[in-house]
């Protein structure tokens, strides 16, 4: 299950010291694949066994990998599944480990340096780092390695057509191997929840439009539907602190798509019949600012909305007296509430379907799709090194390996199902979790989710797990539920999340990305607050993206999707 986004803080001095050596690291300072080891001898044909089989070499060799070091594994080079890895496939594992929250900053410093190891097993690579150290020669390609000696990979791709495209660089190679992790209620992460107990005391039904949601949210505000006399009822609240947690995102995409889901996320971009273009400056947008601001300009949107922080909205769900929470955008509940059965209140709240508008739209936005991958293989390694390299990584997508590598020993983290225990869609169960007497903060048994792996939904469902949603314990089986009721309206208009912009765009892509981003975003919050006036001030807003270069922007993702 997502949890939200992890960063790492990095000082002014270092921020400096990188950007130097950045700029100081020309493509013709990098090492070349011509005078690197990857280059030498061709591969030892006795060392290996057939592809398949293990130990993968016949002999022990030693790969040096770079990995996050996560605060909750104790250890690991002792670690249980590292030796299990290393007994089954006779590679030793010479670990560069880094804090996880500085791995993106000590990434780039390694790999600006030269000074990195033949293997990045966990890189948290992005498409532009993908492309430009592949270009380099810093990431040898993998297509003929994948082809040769990965068949559980090669079936991935076949099975999940998703996964080529996403990782496939316009160039047409791939970089680097990706996390497979599916997940229902990621793919729909812009969710609007409910309290339905409200709506019961006050005999209300659901609502499936805007108008009636407005309704909703008034009755809310002027009835006093938790009975403690008080007109103290928040409507709607959010934090774009919170995943998918930004006040408008669910709210706009009756009127026209909005992909925010983070406040470091979205586009603003729309496609209709595969032609690209902005979505912030039309029309239906600014309809959409005048739903919102008129939600606003009568109490039944939070202010602090746009201002507070994911801690704020779990105290204010976990107040001790009267709950006042009416409806909140965040793709999960647990960012308000404690789902455990000492604290029930969570229990009151249901996702509200896509809202039709009065345009008659109604979609749900769709994020599938791998944005990062995680493992590549440097020029570091020998044509040994990366047969090895590439069929650890084969076997690491394996069900055995997933299993140990996320939930350690059988026996002791998981084990198979017995007969009668149902899955996540009620069928029977193939493994169950077994749970821990003794919560312990670290633990040496597995990774975790360290370095490439599959988890399908298939895999993902076919834990036992308890069939009624609002038990202790079931809150997977819950987001699974709750997010069914978005796939119906899964939109056709949102930009593909995995598209790899041409490197040559790169830079430019990004810039204009975070500019215009930010130009919707400070707009978006004026405009709903009333601060700025939508009827007066809207021409000047839409002008204001010429300067912005929105037409070089459109352009670009229009040439990226065109490769796709």
């Amino acid at each position: 299950m997502k949890n939200g986004k992890k960063a790492g803080s990095i000082t002014l001095g270092v921020v400096l010291s990188l950007s130097l050596v950045l700029s100081a690291c020309s493509e013709s300072d990098k090492p070349s694949a011509s005078s690197t080891p990857s280059a030498s001898a061709p591969a030892s044909t006795d060392l290996f066994t057939p592809v398949g089989q293990y130990p993968i070499v016949t002999k022990p060799m030693t790969l040096k990998m770079f990995a996050p070091q996560l605060a909750s594994i104790e250890n690991m080079e002792t670690n249980t599944f590292t030796k299990t890895l290393q007994d089954k496939t006779n590679i030793q594992i010479k670990w560069e480990l880094v804090p996880d929250k500085a791995l993106n900053d000590r990434k780039q410093l390694m790999l600006a340096s030269g000074d990195y190891p033949e293997v990045i097993l966990n890189g948290a690579l992005t498409k532009d780092e993908q492309m430009k150290y592949g270009k380099q020669g810093v990431f040898i390609p993998l297509n003929d390695l994948i082809d040769k000696y990965a068949p559980n990979f090669k079936k991935i791709m076949n099975d999940l057509p998703y996964v080529k495209s996403s990782i496939t660089a316009p160039d047409g190679n791939i970089y680097a191997l990706p996390q497979i992790n599916e997940c229902y209620h990621c793919n729909y992460a812009q969710k609007l929840w409910i309290n339905k107990a409200w709506l019961d005391k006050l005999g209300l039904k659901m609502p499936t439009t805007t108008d009636e949601f407005y309704e909703v949210l008034k009755a809310f505000k002027e009835k006093d539907p938790n009975g403690n006399g008080k007109k103290d009822e928040i409507p709607l609240t959010g934090s774009d602190d919170m995943w998918a947690g930004n006040i408008a995102s669910f709210l706009m995409n009756a009127f026209i798509i909005d992909d925010q889901v983070d406040k470091d996320s979205g586009t603003f971009l729309m496609v209709k019949d595969g032609k690209v273009d902005l979505a912030a400056n039309k029309p239906e947008w600014k309809q959409g600012l005048l739903y919102l601001n008129k939600l606003y300009k009568e109490g039944l949107i939070d202010p602090a909305s746009f201002t507070q922080n994911a801690d704020a909205v779990q105290q204010l769900g976990n107040r001790q007296d009267a709950n006042v929470l009416g409806g909140l955008t965040t793709a999960l509940i647990s960012y308000a509430f404690s789902t455990d059965d000492k604290t029930p209140r969570h229990k009151e709240y249901v996702t509200v379907p896509p809202l039709k508008g009065p345009g008659g739209v109604q979609q749900a936005g769709y994020f599938a799709g791998i944005s990062r991958s995680q493992m590549a293989i440097t020029n570091k390694a020998t044509k040994d090194q990366q047969i090895a390299a590439i069929r650890l990584a084969d076997y690491l997508y394996t069900e055995e390996a997933i299993l140990l590598q996320e939930h350690g020993p059988e026996g002791k983290g998981w084990r198979k199902a017995k007969d009668g225990e149902l899955d996540m869609n009620g069928k029977p169960a193939k493994f169950a979790i077994i749970p821990q007497t003794e919560k312990k903060p670290t633990h040496n048994d597995g990774w975790e989710q360290i370095g490439p792996s599959l988890r399908t939904f298939q895999y993902r469902d076919s834990f036992a797990a308890l069939q009624d949603p609002l038990a202790e314990g079931a809150y997977e089986v819950r987001l699974k539920r709750e997010s069914a009721k978005y796939e119906p309206f899964q939109s056709k208009m949102i930009y593909p999340p995995s598209v790899f912009i041409a490197l040559e765009d790169a830079e430019v892509a990004a810039q204009l990305k975070t500019t215009i981003r930010d130009y919707v975003k400070s707009n978006m919050a004026q405009f709903i607050t009333g601060s700025k006036d939508i009827e007066k001030e809207w021409d000047n807003y839409v002008k204001g993206f010429n300067g912005l270069q929105a037409g070089k922007y459109i352009e670009i993702y229009q040439k990226a999707l065109g490769k796709k």
